[in-house]
């Protein structure tokens, strides 16, 4: 069970992600999460920092789509000024969503990848629809919801578990769940 909520890759931030080697590898679209993925959950519009990025991501070639639990007024208010198709109420990890992302950016599920702050709706739901998965720090634990903060504490039983079998590295990467 807690080796589906093991993700591909592992990351600090989505700026750390290389988008040459995913280029190399046949990915084509990213499905992101919003919150503390690529922004705080109170940051209502994209930083500087991060619409460079994501015009980068653009001119590379790849397709991006914002899936989100969060509600449309919020997710809307964010990549609607970007330009970028979104999915709000998401239900992650359900894959109704996620397959409607993949339909959106017209994708099979092996040329995705998720990219997301959650091991339980990013990582689980990017996994049980067959998608590659990158797990980045959450940028501000703080501003966490009451949901979210009920998922990082089965969150650090399962990293727990995952640590003890030798499936997750002790140091380095995102502090989940510390």
């Amino acid at each position: 069970m807690f080796k589906r909520l093991l993700p591909d890759r592992i990351v600090n931030t989505v700026y750390e992600i290389d988008l040459n080697e995913l280029h190399a590898q046949g990915i084509r679209g990213i499905i992101t999460d919003l919150d503390n993925t690529l922004v705080s959950a109170k940051t209502p519009l994209a930083t500087p920092q991060l619409i460079g990025w994501l015009d980068l991501v653009k001119e590379r070639g790849f397709r991006v789509v914002i899936l989100s639990n969060n509600n449309d007024a919020r997710v809307g208010k964010f990549a609607s000024p970007l330009g970028i198709p979104y999915i709000p109420a998401a239900r992650k990890p359900g894959g109704a969503a996620f397959r409607r992302a993949l339909k959106l950016m017209e994708l099979p599920a092996e040329q995705a990848v998720v990219v997301g702050d959650q091991m339980l709706t990013d990582v689980l739901g990017g996994r049980r629809a067959g998608l590659h998965t990158i797990l980045v720090t959450p940028i501000a634990p703080a501003e966490e919801g009451w949901a979210t903060q009920i998922n990082r504490r089965i969150e650090k039983i399962a990293l727990a578990r995952l640590r003890k079998k030798g499936l997750w590295p002790d140091k380095g990467g995102p502090q989940h769940g510390k």
